[in-house]
């Protein structure tokens, strides 16, 4: 692969604050690169450095080629009329309009100004997608790309990002995406950049083992240091002894002031040894921060914390789930699995009472104790401290909620901040503290990962796991799912069922399913393609090759020979 662009001591800072310092990496053509990082570590500030946004206070950036097109889908976007106008005018339609299709979102020519500037959130971000794709660019930047996408645009565009012919990098705190696109890794961390060949998992891998192996080089530093210090000491009492002798036994002074300079020269070099240790050696390696989630639970009495009997729901004429019965058992981590607008956020306020069944009953155990975290609803007072947040009314509460909030990465000085200066992130492990101090035994979850960075979702997945009460998770995070969820409900067909798998279980089912109902067609296809393929041989008999009819035949002959192959190459899949 020839070089696309190398970058080279790139230095950023924001006032006081540096932001980027000595960045050096370089992306060849063709490559598909994460960068991850910690939230504010300077990802996006990276990003418009590249992109030419702003401008780095030192260093450059060497582009082999500036004529290189370039695509950028934003973190935050708001679609509406005036984008598809845009696109509308330029010679990329015939391709955004393809892409909406592939992304489920049929007809968006028709949609009319109002439908345009009142889109969903995943409706938004597969429009902005297909925007971005249908100019082809050569270097292709995404941020957080997934963000409301649903388990089958994350599939499609892990599909159309592993088939791209130009260079992509992507920032993203989704593992399991950034595992099925990427071959290289750039983490982002105290301002420098550091490149691993491999995808997240293994970067993961790789990461650890050099903490690991830098770990145990500084301790045996540390060790060799105190070696030298006992060194030094001993020496000094030798030191201390032989000057006293010097001054007392007459006709040994002379040796014993000899012996003592001969120590001190020693104290002197191993002075010097310590000292260039000090200057010149390794220093400790930075650990992460250390996030801690400790979700207490009280017992729930009975075997089960929750049964639907016969439930639907509809709104106006569309049925948005019907005929649905299963059951939740105490201390099980169940998924909500299905496509946007498929009814888990429904099922949701139908267990929080908040909306009606139209049909069927919705039994919660009496002892429950519910705790729900929405993807939505992230707005807090705005001009409250964080501790204002918590409404502590006694020391005892206060030195309780600060030392919750210093095991999510809150210092002492940070409660004090208004919660307008925080980011997304922070307000969701503001959130979730609330959560874990109110010792809820029924835990219910909507896009939990959601602005959280990638360190902090392995921490809470760590704390999840040891939960002791009962989880409900809706999240497209494939890669926390898979590691939390023991049992599946489904929404399919407008119903909801219940899969006595892990979540990673049914996928993997699902795939199989998938791939022998794609078999099945393509056989059926074949037997239907070769009985064609006789029919037309045997029609060629009689006709003149010059003759219109020979002409329409070969060309379907040519046509249906490709399929053939194809389909063929699809049966012989393992």
């Amino acid at each position: 692969m020839s070089l696309l662009f190398k970058c080279i001591n790139i230095k950023k800072r924001y006032g006081d604050r540096v932001i980027l310092k000595n960045i050096n990496f370089e992306v060849k053509l063709g490559e598909k690169i994460a960068i991850v990082g910690d939230n504010g570590a300077g990802k996006t500030t990276l990003v418009n450095i590249l992109l030419n946004n702003i401008q780095p206070d030192e260093g450059q950036i060497i582009w082999h080629s500036h004529n290189y097109s370039k695509g950028y889908l934003k973190q935050a976007i708001v679609y509406n009329n005036k984008d598809f106008e845009q696109i509308n005018k330029s010679d990329s339609l015939k391709n955004y309009l393809y892409t909406t299709k592939q992304l489920g979102i049929n007809k968006v020519y028709d949609f009319c100004e109002n439908r345009l500037n009142s889109l969903s959130g995943g409706e938004q971000r597969k429009l902005a997608i297909a925007s971005v794709w249908a100019k082809k660019p050569q270097l292709l930047i995404l941020d957080e790309p997934t963000n409301h996408l649903d388990y089958l645009g994350i599939n499609w565009l892990i599909k159309e990002i592993n088939n791209y012919q130009g260079t992509i990098i992507i920032i993203s705190h989704d593992r399991y995406f950034i595992d099925q696109c990427v071959s290289k890794t750039i983490e982002i961390e105290r301002g420098t950049a550091q490149l691993y060949k491999g995808n997240y998992s293994y970067y993961r891998k790789l990461k650890q083992k050099r903490y690991n192996d830098q770990l145990q080089k500084f301790k045996e530093q540390e060790k060799h240091k105190q070696s030298i210090k006992e060194e030094i000491n001993q020496l000094r009492q030798w030191s201390a002894k032989a000057h006293s002798q010097s001054t007392k036994k007459d006709g040994l002074k002379e040796y014993f002031r000899v012996k003592a300079k001969k120590k001190d020269k020693q104290i002197k070099s191993k002075i010097k040894k310590l000292q260039k240790i000090n200057l010149t050696g390794l220093a400790k390696p930075n650990a992460e921060q250390a996030i801690k989630f400790k979700i207490t639970s009280h017992n729930i009495g009975g075997e089960r914390v929750l049964e639907a009997q016969n439930i639907a729901v509809n709104y106006a004429n569309n049925i948005i789930f019907s005929n649905s019965s299963f059951y939740i058992k105490r201390a099980e981590k169940i998924a909500l699995f299905g496509a946007n607008g498929c009814g888990k956020t429904t099922l949701i306020k139908a267990i929080l009472k908040s909306r009606k069944l139209n049909q069927g009953k919705l039994y919660l155990s009496s002892s429950a104790k519910v705790a729900y975290l929405s993807q939505d609803d992230l707005t807090l007072n705005e001009n409250q401290t964080i501790l204002d947040y918590f409404e502590t009314s006694n020391f005892k509460q206060q030195a309780l909620v600060q030392t919750t909030l210093a095991n999510l990465g809150f210092t002492n000085e940070m409660v004090y901040k208004q919660i307008q200066t925080l980011s997304l992130g922070e307000i969701t492990r503001i959130k979730i503290a609330k959560m874990i101090l109110q010792n809820n035994n029924v835990l219910i979850l909507d896009e939990p990962t959601n602005h959280l960075d990638l360190h902090s979702r392995e921490m809470l997945e760590k704390t999840l796991k040891d939960y002791k009460g009962t989880l409900i998770v809706v999240s497209h995070d494939r890669y926390f799912l898979n590691k939390i969820c023991d049992k599946v409900l489904v929404f399919e067909n407008k119903k909801i069922k219940r899969y006595e798998y892990s979540f990673v279980q049914y996928i993997q089912l699902q795939e199989k399913q998938h791939k022998n109902e794609l078999q099945n067609y393509a056989h059926e296809q074949l037997m239907i393609i070769k009985n064609r393929l006789a029919i037309i041989v045997s029609e060629f008999n009689g006709l003149e090759l010059s003759s219109e009819a020979y002409k329409q035949l070969d060309k379907e002959y040519l046509e249906l020979t490709k399929l053939k192959h194809q389909f063929t190459k699809l049966v012989k899949q393992k």
